[in-house]
C-alpha cells in the first residue's frame, strides 16, 4: 500500500494556507483542492485529500465528516434551545376586547355586543367575532378590522392567491396546526402571511430565518381565510419527517442522520414553538421560492 509522501505544490500551499489560518483561529476554504470543515473543532487534516464529499452545508458551512456534521447540527440545536435571542420577545400588554373595540369604533352597539356575549355564554365559548357575524348580522369585514385594531396590524386580501406558488415556504403542518396563511411574495423580498383571528409572531420569525424574506403578517376576513386554507391544504408541499426524541442529543443525532441522508446544498435550523425545524436545500435556488421538490423538511421535537 502506497503511503502518503510529502505535498507539493498546489496542495502544499493551501496545507500551508489552512495551517496558518489555524494558528490564527480562523477558517478558509483554500483554493478548491482543500475545503475547510466549518466544524471549529475538526481535525481531519489530511483527511480532507481523501474525500471527495462537497456536501452537506449546514447554515453556510461545509462539513467533512458525519462526526463534524453532528457537531454543526449540535451548536445550532443548543443555540436554537437554550440560545437568548432565539425567540421573539413576548409583548405582555392589555389588548382591549374585541366588542369593546368595535364599538368604540361605532360599528356595533352595546345591545348587539350584550346579545353576541350571552349566546357566546350559552355556547360555552367560542369566538365573540363569531357570534358577531353569524347572529348579529355584522359585516366579516368589520370583524377583521376590529382584530386588526387590537393586533395594530393590516387586513391582508386573498386576491391573486396561488396555493402552489407558496407552498414550498413551509411545511403542510404549521398551516393547518398554527393557521398560518402564506399568501404571496412580493418583489421577491417580502412574503405576506395572513392569520384568521392572532398573528404568530414566534413562526413569522422562523419563516423569515429560514427563508430570507421579509415576513409582513396581518389578519384576513375569516370566510375568505377558511376558503384559501382549504385550498392550501390541498396544495404540493416539500417532504417532511416527523420526528420526536428521547432527549436532546437523541434529537441531535437524528438531525445529523437527516443532514448526512439528503447531503443538502444548504440547511438550516430554527426553533418554531416546541418544535425544531430543519429545511434542507437539495440544490441552488436562484429563486426566493424554491421548487417542493427541491427541498426537504424535517420537524423534530423532544418527548415528555
Amino acid at each position: 500500500m502506497p503511503v502518503l509522501s510529502q505535498p507539493s505544490g498546489e496542495i502544499a500551499h493551501d496545507l500551508r494556507v489552512q495551517a496558518d489560518a489555524r494558528a490564527q483561529g480562523k477558517r478558509t476554504t483554500g483554493s478548491g483542492i482543500l475545503a475547510a470543515c466549518s466544524n471549529p473543532r475538526c481535525e481531519s487534516g489530511w483527511l480532507h485529500l481523501l474525500r471527495s464529499r462537497s456536501a452537506p452545508v449546514v447554515e453556510g458551512g461545509w462539513s467533512c465528516s458525519p462526526a463534524c456534521t453532528e457537531e454543526r447540527i449540535h451548536t445550532a440545536v443548543r443555540r436554537e434551545m437554550h440560545g437568548a435571542g432565539s425567540r421573539p420577545a413576548a409583548i405582555y400588554r392589555h389588548r382591549m376586547p374585541l366588542g369593546l373595540v368595535m364599538m368604540e369604533q361605532g360599528w356595533i352597539t352595546a345591545g348587539q355586543l350584550k346579545q353576541a356575549l350571552e349566546a357566546q355564554k350559552v355556547a360555552g365559548g367560542g369566538r365573540i367575532g363569531q357570534f358577531l357575524s353569524g347572529q348579529q348580522g355584522v359585516n366579516e369585514l368589520l370583524v377583521a378590522r376590529g382584530l386588526s385594531l387590537q393586533w395594530s396590524c393590516p387586513v391582508l386580501p386573498v386576491d391573486f392567491h396561488d396555493p402552489e406558488a407558496v407552498a414550498p415556504l413551509m411545511p403542510r403542518l404549521f398551516v393547518d396546526a398554527f393557521g398560518a396563511l402564506p399568501l404571496r411574495v412580493a418583489g421577491g423580498k417580502l412574503l405576506y402571511l395572513g392569520f384568521e383571528e392572532r398573528l404568530d409572531p414566534e413562526l413569522a420569525l422562523a419563516v423569515e430565518r429560514i427563508t430570507g424574506l421579509r415576513v409582513e403578517c396581518g389578519l384576513v376576513v375569516g370566510s375568505e381565510f377558511r376558503q384559501a386554507q382549504g385550498r392550501m391544504l390541498k396544495a404540493v408541499y416539500p417532504p417532511v419527517e416527523l420526528l420526536e426524541a428521547s432527549s436532546e442529543p437523541a434529537l441531535v443525532r437524528a438531525l445529523a442522520r437527516a443532514v448526512e441522508r439528503v447531503r443538502p446544498h444548504e440547511s438550516r435550523i430554527v426553533r418554531v414553538h416546541d418544535c425544531l425545524w430543519l429545511r434542507m436545500w437539495k440544490k441552488a435556488q436562484p429563486q426566493p421560492v424554491a421548487e417542493a421538490a427541491a427541498v426537504e423538511d424535517v420537524l423534530g421535537s423532544i418527548g415528555a
